[in-house]
């Protein structure tokens, strides 16, 4: 994850020095796998440390939900092959998993978990494979069940899904402009100069390659090889039947993080043509950018 987060590259003008009628507060912290942060415009400096220590809970509260590293719900699904009375939360997330996946031609499969191990361990990877498949996936608001032996990774969607829940919360409490980086950003009204946000899209080895302007928009970028998988360093974005990598780096913006994390995560896997139709699927999203591997790119 920590990876990921370097490709999303905060713009300069973004964070540029505020004029003097607009109090900006920051927050920063960790959780999710890396470092987090906020940024507020035209805050009342007493409103921050009780608003901050509320999305350090809801952060918290996530990671309770979804972690694979710590005691979760989903660590809990994963060893026990059930999970009886999902929270709303959970089957939220689910059923917009369920979605991208068949916007995607089933390239987007959280159910690729047991094969990111066998890859990330070094084992033989042929078990694992005969594990994955969404369809044995079931799914109800009594239990979630899955086949024997499988496992679920939400790593492709609850980046995403943790800043929609931030945005949520600190538009409830009143805040209108915000940037989030929670590992996807969200960006809520407008910068300090009354401008829309700009984020950068960059590779894995930091060199940024585009900008995308964001104002009640999200922006999520993934690249395959960003953490290397395993002695070999392969793509940690798995298809499930074994399907390559086609782009270095792709780029989704959404009105939602999580729809634009899970579809820049599954992007990843598909052709041009293909894109475009699980873009299509999803009500305001966009490809940003799309970087092949021979450095050309095709931005929308």
């Amino acid at each position: 994850m920590i990876a990921r987060r370097q490709m999303m590259l905060l713009a300069a003008a973004a964070l540029a020095t505020p004029g003097r009628a607009a109090t900006v507060l920051d927050w920063q912290g960790r959780g999710l796998g890396g470092a987090l942060s906020l940024r507020l415009v035209g805050a009342d400096p007493a409103q921050g440390p009780r608003l901050f220590r509320r999305v350090e809970a809801e952060v918290e509260r996530i990671e309770s939900l979804f972690s694979l590293h710590r005691d979760s719900a989903l660590t809990r699904l994963n060893r026990d092959g059930r999970l009886a009375h999902p929270t709303p939360e959970m089957f939220q997330v689910l059923a917009l998993a369920g979605a991208v996946h068949q916007a995607t031609g089933g390239l987007f499969d959280p159910t690729v978990q047991p094969l990111w191990r066998a890859l990330a361990e070094g084992d033989d990877p042929a078990p694992a494979r005969a594990r994955i498949g969404w369809d044995r996936v079931e799914i109800g608001p009594e239990e979630v069940r899955l086949g024997p032996g499988m496992a679920l990774t939400l790593n492709g969607i609850v980046q995403g899904w943790a800043a929609d829940r931030i945005a949520a919360l600190v538009r409830a409490a009143g805040f209108q402009d915000v940037l989030i980086d929670m590992g996807e950003i969200a960006a809520l009204g407008r910068r300090p100069d009354g401008r829309a946000w700009q984020a950068g899209i960059a590779t894995p080895g930091g060199e940024q390659i585009g900008t995308a302007a964001l104002s009640d928009r999200a922006l999520a970028t993934s690249a395959p090889f960003g953490s290397p998988l395993g002695g070999a360093g392969g793509p940690h974005i798995l298809g499930p039947k074994g399907e390559a990598p086609r782009w270095e780096t792709v780029s989704i913006s959404a009105p939602q993080a999580a729809v634009a994390d899970a579809l820049s995560t599954a992007c990843c896997l598909l052709p041009r043509d293909g894109i475009d139709r699980a873009v299509s699927a999803f009500h305001g999203a966009r490809l940003e950018l799309a970087r092949p591997f021979d450095r050309t790119f095709l931005p929308n």
